[in-house]
């Protein structure tokens, strides 16, 4: 169903989310300049949701009412989502259901306070280690595997000695191996 818009449709649309936009920035706080990022959203939100209106269900500032407001009711969780992810956090700040406990005692020293941040800890990234190590260790042939074990017992020399192969090639074969660690993502840096 198509129809025309006049211009006092687009003015009260325009005036619907200029006004959604206020409250949110009055609401939340929010810097001034934010309001026109925000009735731009409302606005781009409405536009694109004018197709589904039908003048014989109800007023065009009734439609636009309710779409400005479950807009500015997503925009205000997302505020507050991320005002909450970016919260500041104190060691000193007391922790919910223990009895004088603090955030700092809750936290393990080798966590850090990165743990408190959500990002990855130091168990994180021992397992990030290992799965990334699985990856690497998976794009190796069986001989470079045993050739690996080999060589944490013995020097290329001294397999070079029992006579696998030159010490050049065993040293070329072992720059082979880094360098496929390397393109499977895996530092090879001692």
């Amino acid at each position: 169903m198509y129809f025309f818009l006049s211009n006092a449709d687009l003015n009260h649309l325009r005036r619907e989310a200029d006004l959604a936009a206020a409250r949110l920035v009055r609401r939340f706080r929010l810097p001034h300049h934010e309001r026109d990022d925000l009735r731009q959203d409302l606005l781009l939100d409405l536009i694109l949701r004018l197709k589904s209106f039908d003048p014989t269900r109800g007023s065009l500032g009734a439609f636009a009412g309710r779409i400005v407001a479950h807009r500015a009711a997503r925009l205000a969780a997302r505020i507050r989502r991320d005002r909450g992810m970016f919260a500041p956090v104190s060691l000193d700040d007391p922790t919910p259901d223990t009895e004088g406990t603090t955030v700092g005692d809750a936290t393990a020293e080798c966590s850090g306070y990165l743990a408190m941040m959500g990002q990855p800890t130091e168990g994180f990234a021992s397992a990030d280690r290992r799965l990334d190590l699985d990856r690497a260790l998976g794009t190796l042939r069986r001989s470079d595997l045993a050739l690996c074990g080999r060589l944490t017992h013995r020097t290329p020399t001294e397999l070079s000695e029992e006579g696998l192969g030159s010490r050049a090639n065993l040293y070329r074969w072992v720059h082979e191996i880094r360098l496929r660690l390397m393109t499977a993502g895996l530092s090879t840096a001692a």
